[in-house]
This record gives structure tokens, sequence and C-alpha cells, in this order.
């Protein structure tokens, strides 16, 4: 049995499955029940849940049960012992959750502790997620700004497309760059990991290589020693104010995020320029940010939302639960639970498990 509770997390709209992956479940040999009005806010029905083969019940006392959000306290304390929980579970920035689900004997999977290698794309939901962010994330800063993003020729004259850049190279900022590209902006991307200076350019735009390397391990930048932090600082600082938009999405596991935006670069931009910041929940990117908060400072609007992929629910919410489906394929054989400790993707994403008696 597989339980999908409501999402309890303020401003939440996402599901942790959706019919179209709960009608491939039955085949698996898994039944489902869904907590009453989970996907409401994702504007799906409970009927639709009906329809496509699930029951409507208690969430709480199945095998496994998949979320989206680290869960709470009490949370934990509905948590059979002996069953799975799958989903997003911090177990860096939220170690004390992880431990009261080994205390209350529960197996868990976190989705973001998924390697970052081919076979497991399919179940990489950071990506999935980073995907919605980053894609909104220039329809937010598009909205907030006082300027056109493409270049318009009209009966009044001709405006000259703005000038968007996108500090981290991930799965986000890649989307936003080519989001940028496509809604006509003059889009330009900047990582300390110069690999990746192709995929700016196969999204359409420019590099800006300010000189500064730090590749790190999975896919990440690694954390910049006190020099390299101080002189990327300066550098940006000055390219910076080139800028009508900045999106920052970089991102360091376990650790606040790189300031790259400094107050005195806000300072420098061009009244009415926007910046958004993906990293908010974990510090923010900007100096000035204000994490949950929209803030106007130095005439500069400053952005930073907490959870964009929750606006967008209805994508976000299938996106994910593709990705947990993918996850169910390797821990279901035949109906019932069979998690290979020895495979690679579940050894990783493993973050407690049960010890047998």
């Amino acid at each position: 049995m597989i339980g999908v509770p409501a999402e309890s997390l303020t401003g939440e709209r996402r599901v942790a499955l959706v019919p179209r992956v709960v009608e491939r479940l039955p085949a698996m040999g898994l039944d489902v029940v869904v907590e009453a009005g989970a996907g409401r806010p994702a504007l799906i029905p409970d009927s639709a849940f009906v329809a496509a083969g699930a029951s409507i019940g208690d969430p709480w006392s199945a095998d496994v049960v998949v979320k989206v959000n680290p869960p709470t306290e009490a949370e934990i304390g509905k948590l059979a012992s002996g069953s799975v929980l799958i989903g997003f579970l911090a177990p860096l920035t939220e170690p004390d959750n992880v431990e009261r689900l080994r205390s209350a004997g529960v197996t868990g999977f976190a989705m973001e502790s998924i390697p970052r290698i081919s076979r497991a794309q399919s179940m990489d939901a950071l990506s999935s997620q980073a995907n919605v962010a980053g894609y909104r994330a220039v329809l937010l800063g598009a909205s907030e700004s006082t300027r056109f993003l493409p270049m318009l020729t009209t009966a009044a004259g001709t405006v000259k497309p703005a000038a968007a850049l996108v500090l981290g190279a991930g799965v986000a900022g890649l989307q936003a760059l080519a989001t940028a590209k496509r809604l006509g902006a003059r889009a330009t991307g900047y990582d300390v990991r110069p690999e990746v200076a192709d995929q700016v350019r196969s999204v359409g735009a420019k590099w800006l290589d300010l000189g500064i390397e730090a590749t790190g391990e999975g896919g990440y930048a690694r954390e910049l020693g006190a020099d390299e932090s101080a002189e990327q600082s300066r550098r940006l600082t000055a390219a910076i104010s080139e800028f009508d938009l900045v999106i920052t999405t970089a991102l360091v596991p376990g650790r606040p995020a790189p300031r790259l935006v400094s107050a005195e670069a806000v300072e420098r931009m061009r009244p009415g320029s926007v910046v958004v910041d993906l990293a908010g929940a974990t510090g923010g990117n900007c100096e000035l940010s204000e994490p949950g908060r929209t803030v106007v400072v130095h005439d500069v609007t400053i952005a930073a939302p907490l959870n964009l992929p929750a606006s967008m629910p209805e994508h976000a919410s299938e996106l994910y639960a593709r990705n947990v489906h993918a996850l169910l394929e390797l821990l279901v054989v035949e109906g019932r639970l069979a998690p290979d400790f020895s495979d690679e993707v579940l050894a990783a994403s493993c973050v407690t498990r049960r010890e047998e008696s």
C-alpha cells in the first residue's frame, strides 16, 4: 500500500503522486490510498484519484508513504514502525528529523540524495523541480521589471532588449537562460565551473568568464576560499551593473548559499532593475535579499521566493510523481518491498534504515 498525505507546509500546493502516475501502480502490485483533499491545492479533486484507482482514506498506515516536503515531528509520529518514507527529507539541514525517523523504525529515502548519474535521471527530483523554478524565476523577474524583455520595433521607435544575467548554470540556471532567451532578452550565464560554458552556449546564451574556477563533486560547485570569494565578489560587482535582470541559482549542498550579489552591486544597478534570488531558503545569494519577501532597495527590486515550484503545482507535481514512480520501480519487486541496498541509487538515497532484529 502506498500512502499519499496532504502536504502541511504553509504555501505548498504540490502533491507527491498524481492520477496519471497512480493508474500505473496497480500493474506493479501496488494499491494507493490518498488523504482526502491532498490534491486540491494542485487542482486535483479526490474523484480524479478514485477514477485512477486510488482509495481515499488514511495514508499514514501504508507500507510506503510518499511526500514532497520533510515530515513534521507530528507526522513522523503517525508513521508505522517498519514503514518506508519517500520525499525531500533534508538530511543535511534537518538531521534531527532523520534521527526521529530512525527512532521510529522508519526507512527513509531522500529524493535530494539520489545520485546524479545517468541511470538515475528519471528519479532526479532536484532537477525536475529546479526546471520549474528556473522557468518561473524569469517570469517573476519579467513581471517585476519596469522594462520589456524583448526588443520591440514600434512606430514610436525601437526598444532594445533587456540584458539578463543568470548566476549558476545548473538545471535551474540553464532553464532560466533558455526561458529568458525565448522571451527575447539578451541572456548571459556565469558559473564557477568552466566546464558548463558549452551548456550555457547551447541554450543560446553568452558565457561570462570571470577567471575563477571551483568545480566540486557530484556536479556541484565547491565552496570558494576566502581570497577566491573576495575576488569573485569584486569581479561580479563590476559586471552586474550592466544587466537589467539578475537571477541567482547558486547552491552548495548542506551549506549556506554563497553570496554573489553584494549590496554595492545592487546599488550600482540601474533603477528599475530586478534581482530574483532562488537561494533564499538557504540564506540567499544576494546580500540584500529577505527570504520569502520582495523588497525594493536603491530602486532595485529584489525577490527571494522560498518555493517557486509550488507556484506551478500542476506540472511540478506531475514531474515529481514521475520521479517517485521511477524510484518505486527500484524498491518494489512483484508487489513486495525488496530494496537492494547494494544498488548505488538506493544506497545513496537511503538516509535512515530500520534496524532488523
